[in-house]
């Protein structure tokens, strides 16, 4: 019993068939702790723990083995690495019964199980995860602002702006199998009572999320206008054009940031006389030689949301003047954060930074330059799918730098 018990427990729990050594090794544990305790379950216990404490649960072994020039995934790491990418979790029974009989080093069976998993619900799992990763959503079980300045602030906040988010996407994904590129411009999201309170705005269920859609004059579209953006990528009590910013620059564009100078004073001057709002006290930052040079990348990308406060409720005025939203991004002009969105869901390096998250999401690393073949077919396929996210999500799960791996490289003691 003890050994039936550890065959199939931990088949599910290593992804991989035991061996006979392992499986002789973890029935001696359950077996010697029942003569001990002098109880069966309670010994068995024991050969449990040692199947959740082996790093063959804790890591993912991928190694894969030598197939004719190249080196490619095993069908049982095939199995998983399928799983995690596209559910992010472990595989199900007709995985695992794919991988005994050999049948995920098939073109046309890995093709039809990629196809089967996307159309299953378990790949919202893997859809949300990717996002919340890329758009740090984690993040927001902690967020703090400052009570006495933000009335509509409460720990609801944080989790019930990630679910909106995630709902939007779930949505555009899924229902809608929409342009990726509306996720900057669409005027449908997923709101609960407490949202629609910070947007000022009928809460469209009593309960719960439903859907609503922002009448086309509203200047609230798309991620850029989620409390989940525009109140992480901000301080406790004031908003940041750096944050918001390199947001943009670094999660949305995939453009790289240089580490500030050892040393450089990143405060921001207290509002004075001829200088209250937050484009003029940053402004110091474009005219500083030693600050320049990166928050050129972010300031005025982060400036043109200066019309959401740091929860992310709208205002005209910043210490009671006019505030300036324009900026330029890639040769475009925008006067106002409908208009910023627009201009990032226009620039090519929107879309193609998705393509490098997802691919990154995928194998677990950069992409190196033996990859360029793949990431330029991954990037053709994406556009010529009209940039839909499950076409992406295929094309990665179905390229050779998700099922071939590099030799394994041992170092020496």
């Amino acid at each position: 019993c003890a050994r039936a018990f550890a065959r199939e427990f931990g088949l599910r729990a290593w992804r991989r068939p035991l061996t006979g050594d392992e499986l002789a090794s973890l029935v001696a544990v359950s077996n010697r702790a029942a003569e001990v305790l002098g109880d069966f379950h309670q010994g068995l216990q024991y050969g449990l723990a040692a199947l959740l404490q082996a790093p063959d649960f804790i890591f993912r072994v991928e190694v894969g083995a030598e197939d004719g020039p190249r080196r490619a995934f095993t069908d049982w790491e095939m199995a998983e690495r399928l799983a995690f990418f596209l559910w992010n979790t472990a595989p199900d029974d007709a995985l695992l019964d794919a991988a005994a009989a050999g049948e995920l080093s098939d073109e046309a069976t890995l093709t039809a199980h990629v196809d089967r998993m996307l159309e299953d619900e378990r790949a919202r799992q893997g859809v949300r995860e990717l996002f919340t990763q890329m758009l740090e959503l984690d993040e927001l079980d902690d967020l703090r602002k400052d009570p006495t300045v933000f009335v509509h602030m409460s720990a609801d906040v944080g989790p019930s702006a990630r679910e909106e988010t995630l709902r939007l996407i779930e949505h555009l994904v899924f229902e809608a199998d929409a342009d990726y590129r509306e996720l900057m411009t669409t005027r449908t999201t997923f709101l609960n009572r407490k949202l629609a309170s910070i947007y000022g705005v009928p809460a469209p269920t009593r309960e719960g999320f439903a859907r609503y859609d922002f009448p086309e004059d509203s200047p609230r579209r798309g991620l850029l206008g989620h409390v989940s953006v525009l109140a992480l990528q901000s301080h406790v009590s004031s908003s940041s054009a750096t944050l918001r910013g390199a947001f943009i620059r670094q999660n949305l564009l995939c453009g790289a940031i240089p580490p500030p100078p050892a040393n450089v004073d990143t405060s921001i001057p207290e509002p004075v006389a001829g200088a209250v709002t937050l484009r003029e006290r940053v402004a110091r930052h474009l005219e500083d030689p030693s600050c320049a040079g990166c928050h050129r990348l972010m300031d005025p990308l982060g400036l043109g949301l200066e019309n959401f406060d740091a929860l992310g409720l709208w205002r005209d005025t910043d210490n009671g003047a006019p505030i300036d939203a324009s900026g330029e991004l890639s040769g475009v002009y925008y006067e106002t954060p409908v208009e910023l969105a627009d201009a990032i869901a226009a620039d090519p390096d929107y879309v193609e930074c998705l393509g490098l998250t997802a691919y990154r999401f995928a194998t677990g690393h950069e992409e190196t330059g033996g990859e360029e073949v793949v990431m330029r077919e991954l990037q053709k396929t994406f556009a010529e799918s009209g940039y839909r996210v499950k076409a992406l999500l295929r094309a990665i799960a179905l390229s050779e730098g998700f099922r071939f791996v590099g030799a394994p490289i041992m170092e020496e003691e």
